[in-house]
């Protein structure tokens, strides 16, 4: 028997082996979670950081 897994996007059931884009059921459900990704929809926790503006801070 396959393994069957469900899709972490739209939850469809789908096997997990020789499927090139998992853990998802296609390339859609891949590239719909990406973009929820870039568009920060989705986050790790933790604790926010201040990012200098200035590169002469970044210098040695």
């Amino acid at each position: 028997m396959a393994l069957q897994v469900n899709c972490p996007h739209c939850g469809r059931l789908h096997e997990w082996r020789d499927n090139p884009w998992r853990p998802f059921c296609s390339e859609r459900c891949k590239l719909i979670d990406l973009g929820a990704w870039l568009e920060e929809r989705h986050a790790i926790p933790g604790e926010d950081v201040d990012i200098p503006d200035d590169q002469d801070t970044l210098k040695h």
